[in-house]
C-alpha cells in the first residue's frame, strides 16, 4: 500500500487485529455482486470504499425513477442508463482504486460458474427465489462463499453460505425451489433503510470472510423485523435430503 492508501483507510487498520495485511487482502479480493438495485446498492458503496480492489456488476436492468426511493447508488440524472453503469459510475467517484466490470446482461447458470472461478465471493443482492437458486448451486459448484441477504417491507434476512467449508449447509437447505411464492419489491413495497440495513449487513459478512476477521453468519439466518426492532438468529445445519449439497437420502 502507498502512502494514499495507508490515509484512506487507516480507521480500519486501526481496528483490533486489523493490520495491513488484512487491509491487502480487501485491495486483492474481486467480488461478484449480482443485483444492482436496493441491496446492491449499499453492497458496492461500502466495499468500494472499504477498498476491495476489484467488483463485477451483474445487473440486465435500467434505472428507472420508482428505484430512486432506496436504490442509493443511483441518482435522478441516471435514469434510463443500464444500472451496472450507473454503479460502476458512483464506485468511480468514491475510490477510483476499485476497478469495475459491468456485465449487463442475464447469466445463466454455467456463464456465472465461469464468472465465480476467477472471484472469491460472490453477494446475491437478487430479488427474486428463481435467481437465488440459481446462484446457490453456481457458487456450491465452483467453492464460492456466497453471502445471501433478501429484504421486503420492514423485514429482513442475512446468511453465509462459505461452500469451502464442507459442513455448510447451502441456501437450498433452508427453502424449497417449489413452494416459495414471488415476494419482489415491485408488488409488496418495501421500507427505504431496510435496504440499506441487509446491504450493509452483507457487506460486512464479506469482508469479513475476505479477512478472516470475526466470526460470520456460515450456518446461521439472521432475521430482522424494523416494525418492532426486533432481531433474531437461528441456527442451521445442511439438510440429509438437499439436491444440491447432500446426496439423496436412499
Amino acid at each position: 500500500m502507498n502512502d494514499e492508501q495507508l490515509l484512506r483507510y487507516s480507521r480500519q487498520i486501526l481496528l483490533p487485529n486489523f493490520d495491513e495485511n488484512k487491509q491487502q487482502r480487501l485491495l486483492d479480493a474481486h467480488v461478484i455482486i449480482m443485483g444492482l438495485g436496493g441491496l446492491g446498492s449499499p453492497v458496492a458503496m461500502y466495499l468500494a470504499a472499504a477498498g476491495v480492489g476489484k467488483l463485477t456488476l451483474v445487473d440486465f436492468d435500467h434505472v428507472d425513477l420508482s428505484n430512486l426511493q432506496r436504490q442509493i447508488i443511483h441518482t435522478t440524472s441516471r435514469i434510463k442508463l443500464p444500472k451496472v453503469e450507473s454503479a460502476a459510475t458512483a464506485i468511480s467517484q468514491l475510490n477510483p482504486d476499485t476497478k469495475t466490470i459491468c456485465i449487463n446482461q442475464k447469466l445463466d447458470q454455467p456463464a456465472l460458474e465461469q464468472y465465480l472461478n476467477e472471484a472469491d465471493l460472490l453477494i446475491d443482492a437478487t430479488d427474486n427465489f428463481s435467481s437465488r437458486f440459481l446462484i446457490n448451486r453456481a457458487c456450491f459448484n465452483t467453492r464460492t462463499p456466497l453471502v445471501s441477504g433478501a429484504a421486503i417491507r420492514m423485514e429482513g434476512q442475512v446468511s453465509v453460505f462459505n461452500f469451502q467449508n464442507k459442513n455448510s449447509p447451502c441456501y437450498r437447505c433452508l427453502y424449497d425451489e417449489a413452494g416459495e411464492e414471488n415476494t419482489s419489491c415491485s408488488e409488496n413495497g418495501v421500507m427505504a433503510p431496510m435496504v440499506g440495513i441487509i446491504g450493509s449487513i452483507q457487506a460486512m459478512e464479506a469482508i469479513k470472510l475476505l479477512t478472516d476477521y470475526g466470526e460470520t453468519l456460515t450456518g446461521k439466518l439472521l432475521i430482522t423485523d424494523a416494525m418492532f426492532q426486533d432481531w433474531r438468529s437461528m441456527t442451521f445445519k445442511k439438510a440429509a435430503d438437499c439436491p444440491v449439497c447432500s446426496k439423496p437420502v436412499t
